[in-house]
């Protein structure tokens, strides 16, 4: 793959608002997709997500109630994802979670854990004063949105077009899915949907500000 095949999935990735509700991504694409998203950076390597997709078109439904910005996303795209971050029990620097993620995932001896632990208490507590649970959250969901933006590219790579969500009731959808889909909402929160299928109609030319004007040098 050149650089003009990347600029032009990037030309082609829009924010497509009707999806054509009769063509469905095939399951090998949408696992590549998905594996972008596990592949993701994040700092510290200690990704910070979860990725709940609803297929279910109940459950879609019953999300209408707060997502205003997807209704029709719910009712035409092949797959919807729900981003979850995890928050500030989980993401604390001495938390249990993490402990166990160095350990189990990362396979790091005891004495590099501990040394680990101690870089990003101070990373945590100093340098980006993430001390309540908001400001902890927040730097979590930054990580989040990593992978929302690999996804998306992944996706408009093979011809797949996506759209992110943030147009929703935070409460009325966090409410949602604690009773529906099971979610600890004290350990998690809603960060975007995504929607991704194939477009219902042809989008116009993209238009972006120039190189220059968003680019300076020193």
């Amino acid at each position: 793959m050149n650089k003009d095949m990347i600029l032009k999935a990037f030309q082609f990735r829009h924010a497509c608002k009707e999806f054509d509700a009769t063509k469905k991504i095939k399951d090998e694409d949408f696992e590549f997709i998905l594996e972008t998203a596990r592949l993701s950076p994040s700092s510290f390597g200690f990704e910070p997500w979860h990725f709940i997709v609803v297929q279910d078109p109940s459950l879609r439904e019953q999300l209408k109630d707060g997502a205003w910005g997807a209704k029709l996303k719910l009712d035409t795209a092949s797959h919807f994802i729900l981003g979850l971050t995890m928050k500030k029990s989980y993401m604390r620097y001495d938390s249990p979670y993490l402990q166990s993620f160095m350990k189990e995932v990362q396979k790091l001896p005891n004495d590099v854990i501990d040394a680990k632990s101690g870089f990003f208490k101070d990373f945590q507590l100093s340098d980006f004063n993430l001390i309540e649970e908001r400001e902890v959250y927040d730097w979590a969901s930054k990580q989040c949105y990593i992978a929302l933006g690999n996804m998306m590219t992944s996706a408009a790579l093979i011809g797949i077009d996506s759209c992110p969500i943030e147009g929703f009731n935070i409460e009325k959808t966090e409410q949602l899915l604690a009773k529906e889909f099971g979610v600890d909402m004290d350990k998690y929160g809603l960060s975007y949907m995504l929607a991704l299928g194939y477009r219902k109609v042809d989008q116009p030319i993209k238009t972006r500000r120039e190189l220059e004007e968003i680019v300076t040098w020193y």
